[in-house]
């Protein structure tokens, strides 16, 4: 039950990293503070996405590095997300509002989604099986797959 609760720990603090680095640089773009081309962007969040997967495969990282890159991360994911939020053409009076929804929204989300992967990965263990090498490694190298695509693709624009 401690590795379980551990885990949960571990990932949430990971996912509210995500969503304050994303509501940070979301905000700022919202108001017009920080303004990157989706052409630079896009291709970032899909890199990033493979670079996660790729280094959940090779490399043992401590909560505080990958804190870090997670924050780091959230921050371009915000300048994807507020391209997205700029083409609602939102009235300055519900700004607010709309920025909180829908970040309460992304919240709820990754913790619907990181909830359901748990959930399998602590059935797979409890059953003694290998975890990693029957759900980690096989979806990390289909996730690295993905994003290293979307990358090259979004650099052919």
């Amino acid at each position: 039950m401690a590795l379980s609760s551990l885990l949960w720990r571990k990932l949430l603090l990971l996912v509210t990293t995500f969503t304050l680095a994303h509501t940070l640089t979301l905000g700022l773009a919202m108001y017009g503070m920080v303004e990157i081309s989706p052409r630079i962007v896009e291709p970032l969040i899909a890199f990033s996405i493979a670079y996660v997967a790729i280094e959940n495969l090779l490399i043992k990282q401590s909560i505080k590095r990958k804190s870090i890159i997670v924050f780091l991360f959230g921050l371009i994911h915000g300048l994807g997300f507020a391209t997205m939020l700029k083409e609602f053409e939102m009235a300055p009076e519900t700004f607010l509002t709309t920025l909180i929804g829908f970040n309460v929204g992304v919240e709820l989300a990754q913790i619907v989604i990181v909830s359901g992967v748990v959930v399998v990965l602590l059935t797979l263990r409890a059953l003694q099986l290998n975890y990693r090498q029957l759900a980690i490694v096989p979806i990390s190298i289909l996730i690295a797959m993905i994003g290293l695509w979307w990358g090259v693709e979004r650099l052919m624009v």
